[in-house]
């Protein structure tokens, strides 16, 4: 009896010291800028929700609408968190009772004849490992961290959908414009082509003259043929997003859209650590890997795993109930024991957590650095397509005065070809500042993070 006594107060004892304090997550030491470098204004804003409807562009909210619901990578990554959630899951239900249950029975006869006899056997058994030191709850907040930052994992492939699916939509677009603008400068090429042959006939200019021509025109023939493969490229990965044939996707996307670029306040540069999901994710790994460093500490300490069954049979059953506390058993597993390689993997559990500071830290200064980038290059390409677009008007008059004077005769054919390919060039330039304009914002909502796009 005293040993039972002794036995009882040695487990209490146990149980009340069995409390190890939980690791808390030291604070990083990240140096966070008061504003942006570009000088935008400081303002509080809200989370950004579907940023792309900013753009008031029905054909491009369908399509974003469609990549979310079809794409296979956010499939996978969406398969990906389900199974995150189902192990920790698992993680979870460790710290509840393990329970298992049999029946059976059987019949026999004799071999001398006499009456057949029936038996049956009823079990029941229950298994619980007393998370004495917390080692249970740390692999279970492990488990818990790495769901959320597979969520934000899926978040941010979700961003990185919208925003190439915006992208290749408008670079469809542009290049459908490149490749009409090409035509033009095609037709226009022949026609000036003929006018010089014409006028070499007449011995007004010579040979040279005509062969400038035929250069100027074999170099645009050449280059449309490069537009039409940059087309079909963009074609087939807008294609890809939505796991169908390219069809008539270049068609149905003929130019880039003329509707104003969105302006939008950057807010402060701390708003973006609260609201990407790279920076979300990296945050809930370093929690994840905290606690698994904090489980492997706890492996230190003894495991204590109570066992109790009770079972039946119709010879044995009065047997079992006369002596149930025989039916019950305690194991206690000392891993302490094992010191050389619980070391080494409290050795391995730090270095990683380690790690995992440093990539939270890099990944911090890496959102700010494409905030910052993002609206550097917006200030640019609003300041280049003033420019651009002055550039284009004087050269298209330029090119439209020469084309008057060489029909007279006034100019030789290789001033009226620099001219023409000063409008092309400036033409081309101005296009493409409009493109980058649109990518670029979209990169900037991308940077600055927001609401969730996919919801649970």
């Amino acid at each position: 009896m005293k040993r039972y006594q002794y036995s009882t107060i040695a487990l209490c004892v146990l149980l009340a010291t069995g409390c190890v304090a939980r690791t808390e997550l030291p604070e990083q030491n990240v140096t966070v800028p008061e504003q942006w470098q570009t000088g935008q204004t400081q303002s509080e804003t809200q989370a950004i929700s579907q940023w792309w409807t900013s753009f008031g562009d029905p054909q491009l909210n369908q399509w974003v609408e469609k990549v979310l619901a079809t794409n296979s990578d956010l499939a996978i990554a969406t398969l990906t968190l389900k199974q995150a959630r189902l192990e920790a899951g698992l993680a979870t239900s460790d710290t509840y009772p393990d329970v298992s249950a049999s029946v059976s029975g059987e019949r026999s006869k004799p071999l001398d004849g006499g009456d057949s006899s029936k038996s049956y056997q009823a079990s029941l058994s229950v298994s619980y490992e007393l998370d004495l030191w917390g080692k249970l709850s740390a692999a279970k907040d492990a488990a818990m961290w790495t769901a959320l930052a597979t969520q934000q994992e899926r978040e941010a492939t979700a961003q990185s959908l919208v925003a190439t699916t915006a992208q290749l939509y408008w670079q469809i677009g542009y290049l459908n414009q490149r490749v009409e603008l090409s035509n033009n400068d095609i037709n226009d090429a022949k026609e000036t082509l003929a006018l010089t042959q014409s006028q070499y006939r007449h011995g007004s200019v010579t040979r040279v003259n005509v062969l400038e021509a035929e250069r100027t025109l074999a170099g645009l023939e050449a280059t449309h043929r490069d537009y039409l493969q940059q087309r079909t490229e963009a074609v087939n990965a807008f294609a890809i997003l939505f796991d169908q044939p390219p069809q008539d996707l270049a068609t149905s996307i003929p130019a880039l859209p003329d509707y104003a670029v969105p302006t939008i306040e950057a807010g402060v540069p701390a708003d973006v650590l609260n609201r990407r999901p790279d920076v979300k994710q990296s945050l809930f790994e370093l929690k994840s890997v905290l606690a698994t460093k904090d489980n492997t500490d706890t492996n230190y300490f003894p495991s204590l795993t109570l066992t109790g069954a009770l079972g039946g049979s119709s010879t044995e059953l009065r047997k079992l109930l006369s002596d149930p506390i025989g039916t019950l058993g305690a194991d206690l597993t000392l891993p302490f024991l094992n010191w050389n390689e619980m070391q080494l993997n409290r050795d391995i559990a730090q270095v990683k957590y380690e790690s995992a500071i440093i990539s939270y830290r890099k990944t911090l200064y890496a959102a700010l650095q494409d905030v910052d980038n993002a609206l550097s290059a917006k200030e640019n390409y609003e300041f280049q397509a003033e420019k651009l677009q002055k550039q284009y008007d004087s050269a298209a008059e330029v090119a439209r005065i020469y084309k008057s004077q060489y029909e007279y005769g006034a100019i030789d054919i290789t001033t009226l070809l620099d001219a023409q390919e000063n409008e092309r060039s400036a033409k081309a330039s101005l296009l493409e500042n409009r493109y980058n304009q649109l990518v670029n914002i979209a990169t900037v909502y991308q940077s600055l993070g927001g609401e969730d796009i996919v919801k649970d």
